[in-house]
């Protein structure tokens, strides 16, 4: 509104998201980076992400701005109510200007701690879903009808690097989500991909993405529902590159009580290895930003902390944004070692 626009704080914030507007963008033009994160709570009394999604045009490889994702972080109830949306007001009064796209385009999310299984509740039902870039691959989002938006920019760089490890690799994405990782490897020259995931929505959407891509055999490709933990205890298949990208707490019908990343990660990471084929290696990664691996229970393992080379530029104000290790047998490393 206008009288927020006019307050003190809404200029105090638009010079700031300016500020940022200024540098990262430079840099994302460099890079070729479509979607970004140009703001997270770098004022801490304004506790929003602000990410930019873009297309590129369909004659070049030029990137404009198409829609603007904020997620507001739910106050503690130590904050004044009033007072946080106030603050939300005036940033939002801002934004379209400063970012240079209409209020319509602008997209709010308040994010609270979430309980497990809360990923695939669905929020709203619209149905729209937009086509944004990630270098030379396109992907579907949608900013409406779910928590998150089908593509963790966080992982843009794990996701280069499935891409560089995937020629003729067979490749499986574990807790696959929209598929983004699986697109990545299938453009990378994987052999094969699979990839499993409860929700059949999030299948549905990682086949769209594919197809998209151009990647329509659906036997070069599988999509498999499954509760993860349980079908990872099934006779497993050998894979040559496996990313396992848990959520932080998770329901199965195998377990007496829920999952849980820092308690049950071993037991996963054992699990998962058994489908790792000789010489493979294991990308596994979470969002639990108090995550410690149990390196005293993986001591006969090859284990690398990849985790700051997998953090990309506009998420260096948020380091625990994600966790990334990779992970092979420790015989490789011996044998390694006598060559």
């Amino acid at each position: 509104s206008e009288a927020a626009r006019a307050r003190p704080g809404a200029q105090m914030f638009a010079n700031r998201l300016r500020k940022n507007v200024e540098t990262l963008g430079r840099w994302a033009q460099a890079e070729e980076v479509s979607c970004y994160r140009v703001y997270d709570a770098d004022m801490p009394e304004y506790a929003f992400s602000i990410d930019v999604y873009g297309a590129t045009t369909e004659h070049g490889s030029a990137v404009r701005t198409k829609w603007i994702y904020v997620q507001e972080y739910a106050a503690p109830a130590t904050v004044d109510a009033a007072k946080a949306r106030g603050r939300r007001e005036e940033a939002l009064s801002v934004v379209p200007e400063v970012l240079g796209v209409s209020a319509d385009a602008v997209h709010l999310r308040t994010r609270v701690r979430q309980r497990g299984g809360a990923q695939y509740t669905k929020l709203d039902r619209r149905h729209e879903f937009q086509v944004v870039a990630e270098g030379s691959l396109r992907f579907l989002v949608n900013f409406t009808d779910y928590l998150d938006t089908g593509l963790f920019l966080d992982h843009r760089l794990t996701r280069a690097r499935l891409r560089a490890a995937a020629d003729d690799k067979r490749f499986l994405n574990l807790f696959g989500y929209t598929g983004a990782a699986t697109v990545y490897a299938a453009a990378g020259g994987a052999s094969t991909t699979t990839t499993v995931d409860m929700s059949r929505t999030y299948l549905d959407w990682a086949r769209r993405n594919l197809e998209l891509n151009g990647f329509r055999d659906a036997r070069r490709h599988r999509l498999l529902q499954h509760d993860v933990l349980a079908w990872l205890e099934t006779d497993p298949e050998r894979y040559d590159l496996i990313f396992l990208d848990p959520p932080t707490v998770s329901r199965s019908k195998r377990m007496a009580q829920q999952f849980e990343i820092g308690r049950d990660h071993v037991a996963l990471i054992r699990s998962t290895l058994r489908w790792l084929a000789p010489g493979g290696l294991l990308v596994f990664s979470n969002n639990f930003r108090k995550f410690k691996l149990d390196t005293a229970a993986l001591t006969d393992l090859d284990v690398r902390d990849v985790t700051a080379e997998t953090i990309p530029h506009d998420f260096a104000r948020n380091p625990k944004i994600h966790h990334c290790f990779e992970i092979r047998r420790g015989a490789q490393r011996a044998a390694m070692g006598r060559a």
